[in-house]
């Protein structure tokens, strides 16, 4: 058929050589059937008649790669406006670019091809140019998500809320935004609700932000994706916004499923506070995302984790987004009791007041109190391995390992203390002011 298609070209223009669409036509359809040589002559020939017509340059361009004269090909692309290069021939160019060593100004004009195109992918031109994201990230273009999610980041935690010493009003919040919507969907259908939706968990480091996220997902029995930065960020433009895409898209496949974002302040940074324009697209991508504009979020409940609140855009607390803003305080003078009595288990102790233990320890996180712990053991290993006969921790040992070890919440509270007092016109920290007893 396309030589059928050729014969009765050749034989139209030999009634109207000067016929510039119908030579163009022959000249495409050469080089669909990869006959280089005799493409080049009639694209060679349109632009005699029509100077600077694009489709024949950019054609001529590309028999030239095909045909191995690269230097040419990059003449040709050079001469055109970038921009109005379709996706196609700005891959052409970045390979003669490549081939040719001139390995900067291919790594310009492919991100501009990602720009334009975030899920475009050519083994090519990837190979020479795209790098790992970050050391220890994944390349989720080599995975099969529709088969094989469990590979990469999906588990199904065992803990559950039973297992998450003190933090009662965080559980019960988060109870009624992600846990009861699952065991009576009727009724909240029957109020317009939907099940998902996002919590967004603030407050200093170590106090169990991680651990409630993944109790819930064991709590609903719902698989959990701990997604970090490393996860994400790519050094391409477009690809981030792509991983992001797929992340999300793994979510809605396996509803219900919990998506925790840990330190979520530096994927979802102040937009006026971002200088690069790529970090800004990630953001929107992130947004978009979350309202699910071109896909269902039912049954995906997100949680994010953030030491820095005042650092996460402001659109992220629209409604629909992370719409509950939960405060994560230390744990209080029972949880520190019941944290102690957890980690402890298991470990060779004698007469260990627990309850003593969690008096002096006010404002310390569950991370401080572990803190302890390995002084005081490290301090227990060094007289076991004196005496011959291992010796079993008490008491004086933690309160030995306090006088070493204050609590690292006090600089946080630092910081958060003059947003509360100062930065809280909408009361997100009255929380923080309440922990600390201060009225405003």
């Amino acid at each position: 058929m396309p030589k059928e298609i050729i014969e009765n070209l050749i034989a139209a223009l030999q009634v109207s050589p000067d016929n510039v669409p119908l030579r163009l036509m022959l000249a495409q359809t050469y080089l669909s059937e990869k006959l280089y040589a005799e493409a080049v002559t009639e694209y060679q020939d349109v632009l005699k008649r029509s100077y600077g017509n694009l489709p024949a340059s950019t054609g001529l361009a590309n028999c030239y790669y095909h045909l191995g004269k690269y230097s040419a090909a990059i003449i040709i692309y050079e001469q055109l406006d970038a921009d109005k290069l379709a996706i196609t021939d700005q891959a052409v160019f970045a390979k003669c670019l490549i081939k040719e060593n001139s390995l900067q100004q291919a790594q310009d004009i492919y991100r501009k091809l990602l720009q334009a195109d975030p899920y475009f992918k050519d083994d090519e031109i990837d190979n020479y140019l795209r790098m790992p994201a970050m050391e220890g990230s994944v390349d989720l273009d080599d995975l099969d998500f529709e088969n094989d999610d469990d590979a990469y980041f999906m588990e199904k935690p065992k803990e559950r809320f039973a297992d998450v010493g003190g933090m009662q009003r965080i559980k019960d919040e988060i109870a009624v935004k992600i846990i009861q919507p699952l065991k009576n969907p009727d009724l909240y259908k029957a109020f317009g609700k939907k099940i998902g939706g996002g919590i967004l968990l603030y407050g200093p480091p170590g106090c169990g932000k991680t651990y409630i996220a993944k109790a819930t997902a064991g709590e609903i029995d719902a698989k959990f994706i701990n997604i970090g930065l490393h996860d994400i960020l790519d050094m391409w433009i477009g690809n981030s916004e792509k991983n992001l895409h797929h992340i999300f898209e793994t979510a809605r496949r396996n509803a219900p499923c919990v998506l925790f974002f840990d330190e979520v302040d530096a994927m979802g940074a102040s937009r006026g506070d971002v200088k690069q324009s790529a970090m800004r697209h990630v953001i929107n991508q992130f947004l978009a995302e979350m309202d699910g504009v071109a896909s269902d979020n039912d049954g995906v409940l997100i949680l994010a984790a953030t030491n820095a609140p005042w650092s996460v855009d402001a659109a992220f607390r629209r409604p629909g987004r992370f719409d509950r803003i939960i405060f994560v305080d230390p744990p209080d003078e029972k949880a520190r009791q019941e944290i102690l009595s957890s980690i402890i288990k298991d470990k060779p102790v004698k007469e260990i007041d627990a309850a003593k233990i969690a008096q002096i320890t006010d404002g310390y996180s569950g991370a401080d109190l572990k803190a302890l712990l390995d002084i005081a053991v490290e301090d227990k290993l060094r007289e076991s391995m004196a005496s011959g006969s291992i010796q079993p921790l008490n008491t004086k040992d933690f309160l030995k390992a306090a006088k070493q070890h204050k609590a690292t919440t006090q600089e946080w509270f630092a910081t958060a203390r003059n947003y509360a007092l100062y930065a809280n016109e909408s009361g997100l920290y009255d929380d923080i002011l309440k922990y600390l007893k201060i009225k405003k």
